[in-house]
């Protein structure tokens, strides 16, 4: 997880106040999953999306209250290990503590150290904040998710703690708020460090110290005989992938079950908004701009924003819960027969939202060889970018049957993931020769997900889409639809000699007919002869095999740049020189009845829409991920194979889906 800095204040105006009057800088430490990155968010107010993998934080997220730096460091269990145990996350840590973080004022050390404790596993956590005390850092430690150790019947006695240790003690809840503000206070006041342990080992005096604060009930036994019963069910090799799978395709129907009439709402609003400005400007190139550039353009994209937001939602509501760890540690047991490891799970998950933080997040991958062929593999996860190309494709294949393409839309998925395995096997057979190590993670509790964290991701996920959908869509869109308007070519001769025709005609029915007929082979006719329609003429015969025509090669080249451009492409091109068919159909209807050069044919026939549809979720389209590529594996040797065999891969199998589909018959 990555952040950029941000300034950012808490809800409580005291605890502003007691930052402010320190100028400090403070480091946040502790394990995996112990709540440490959602207690950051409620201190620096900084908007922060967290995990419960190891190896989601890279590197370090810095939030500043008043003249107070907070700085959020990678979750890991040691600061000192060997060599065979080291990793980024590690060396960023230590990097913080010793002041050469980069990003930050390297002028001296931190202040300050907040050591985050989890109450049910305080032996195990106390060996890293034994770690942070014996390098004489002031330090803060933070017993948090006291909920949860409550209901399983363990007491954490906060005196005994600190006479232990001669640090503050806090009991904190970070889902709550629970002693956020007795935090601030305490890291923005502490001067001392802790009690020197000189050099007594650290998982004894962790354990001595452990069983000195911690008291146990009764309660502890039920609790832990009901966590044992799930995880048997959601761990077993077979009940457990039954119960992914079928929670998935549940999530993907409710998906576009609901989300359909969202839907709905916006594609109609971008349809009055166009019909709005048609009615108030006079025909011409501005007229035509707005409506089928910009409109047009960002309305077939916007379109999608409530099935990634509900997407997102769900998933998070299930990551929160403790399930989807057990889900990682089941998908464990299918990667090391191919040849990834253990970690190389949080890379694969990460990139189903975006292969750029999947691929960073791959430096948690200690061997080299391990680190590239996730790397490599990483874009075949299907990410948000694919969805609106996803739904589009799959809506036409499936229309009225959600449950039809809410299983379609999860074989793409199965599909990418397959695809990435397959090619993991291969690379690591070959030149990535090498044996693959065991994931080793501590779960959490399962627990009652907070619906505040769950709407704030999707908050950000959704401003982060209509970003990108203000800004880099729309300058392609614009580009596009200048590209798809000049030069103005004359009228097509078999138009004009239709219209003769017409006029002779005695049936004014049939006459009509023959004119609207005119109309959109004129509107090919023009479209066919701009810069786009030469470009996508001149490509064409390459993508002939797989089926699509002039129109949609303009589509499959321009989303080489970035996958989601491919919607707003083709509602630009389809919308050009058409202005009566755009006055009474939406973007989504256009594109659904839209049709080749000869007036009458699909575009989208059955066949050409599985064709897209697998090209799409093998095909490597996005170039900002290629060029974190070259930068995380040391120069654009790797990205430019990785280009070379995902495009040949997507070219291949969108070809053998247009033929097993009938396309060639």
């Amino acid at each position: 997880m990555t952040s950029p800095s941000t300034d950012a204040s808490p809800e409580n105006d005291s605890v502003i106040a007691a930052a402010s009057a320190r100028n400090r800088r403070i480091v946040l430490l502790g394990n995996p999953n112990v709540g440490k990155s959602t207690l950051f968010g409620r201190l620096a107010g900084a908007r922060v999306h967290t995990s419960n993998f190891p190896g989601t934080t890279q590197t370090a997220t810095h939030s500043r209250v008043g003249t107070t730096e907070f700085i959020d460091l990678p979750g890991i269990y040691r600061l000192e290990a060997s060599l065979d145990e080291l990793s980024s996350e590690s060396a960023v840590c230590r990097a913080a503590l010793a002041g050469r973080l980069p990003g930050s004022d390297e002028r001296a050390q931190p202040d300050a150290a907040i050591v985050v404790l989890d109450a049910a596993n305080l032996s195990r956590n106390l060996r890293l904040a034994g770690e942070v005390i014996r390098i004489g850092l002031p330090t803060v430690l933070v017993v948090n998710r006291i909920d949860q150790a409550e209901r399983r019947g363990i007491e954490v006695d906060a005196e005994a703690l600190r006479d232990r240790t001669g640090c503050p003690v806090v009991l904190s809840n970070g889902l709550t708020g629970e002693g956020v503000e007795r935090i601030m206070l305490e890291a923005t006041g502490v001067r001392e460090p802790g009690a020197p342990l000189h050099d007594r080992p650290l998982r004894v005096w962790a354990e001595e110290t452990a069983q000195s604060c911690v008291r146990r009930s009764g309660n502890r036994a039920d609790a832990e005989r009901l966590t044992d019963r799930l995880d048997d069910f959601f761990l077993h090799p077979i009940l457990g992938s039954i119960a992914f799978m079928i929670s998935m395709t549940v999530l993907f129907w409710v998906v576009f079950k609901i989300a359909a009439y969202p839907m709905d709402w916006i594609d109609w609003a971008f349809a009055v908004l166009a019909e709005s400005v048609r009615g108030v400007l006079p025909p011409g190139a501005i007229r035509s701009l707005l409506v089928d550039g910009v409109i047009g353009g960002i309305g077939a994209t916007v379109v999608f924003l409530p099935q990634i937001c509900l997407m997102f939602f769900l998933i998070t509501l299930l990551e929160h819960s403790g399930y989807l760890p057990r889900a990682a540690l089941l998908i464990d047991r299918l990667l090391r027969p191919f040849g990834l490891p253990g970690q190389a799970f949080v890379p694969l998950l990460s990139s189903h939202a975006c292969a750029i933080p999947g691929i960073i997040a791959c430096r948690g991958i200690p061997d080299r060889r391990e680190r590239l062929a996730t790397i490599l593999v990483a874009p075949f996860m299907s990410c948000t970018a694919r969805i609106p190309v996803y739904v589009l494709l799959t809506s036409l294949l499936f229309a009225d049957r959600p449950a039809l393409a809410a299983v379609a839309f999860t074989g793409c998925y199965l599909l990418g993931a397959a695809t990435a395995l397959g090619t993991a096997f291969l690379f690591r057979t070959t030149f990535l020769r090498g044996s693959s190590r065991t994931m080793a993670m501590e779960l959490p509790g399962y627990r009652r997900p907070s619906l505040r964290i769950a709407l704030a991701a999707t908050r950000d996920r959704a401003w982060m889409f209509i970003r990108k959908a203000g800004t880099v869509i729309l300058a392609m869109v614009l580009a596009l639809w200048w590209l798809g308007s000049y030069p103005i070519a004359p009228p097509s001769a078999a138009a004009e000699d239709m219209r003769l025709r017409a006029q002779e005609m005695s049936n004014p029915a049939q006459a009509s007919a023959l004119l609207e007929r005119a109309d959109r082979i004129d509107a090919r006719h023009a479209t066919s002869e701009t810069f786009m329609g030469m470009a996508g003429r001149a490509a064409a015969p390459i993508f002939r095999p797989l089926g699509y025509d002039w129109q949609l090669t303009v589509g499959v080249l321009s989303s080489f740049a970035a996958r989601e451009v491919f919607v707003s492409t083709m509602a630009v091109v389809t919308a050009s020189g058409e202005e009566d068919a755009a006055e009474t159909e939406t973007g989504l209807k256009r594109l659904a009845t839209a049709t080749r050069d000869d007036g009458q044919t699909p575009l989208f026939t059955r066949p050409t829409s599985w064709s897209l549809l697998v090209f799409y979720v093998l095909a490597m389209q996005c170039l900002p991920t290629l060029a974190v590529t070259a930068r995380e594996t040391g120069g654009w040797r790797w990205a430019l194979l990785q280009l070379s065999y995902m495009t040949a891969l997507a070219y291949l199998g969108g070809m053998l889906a247009f033929a097993l589909t009938g396309g060639w018959a």
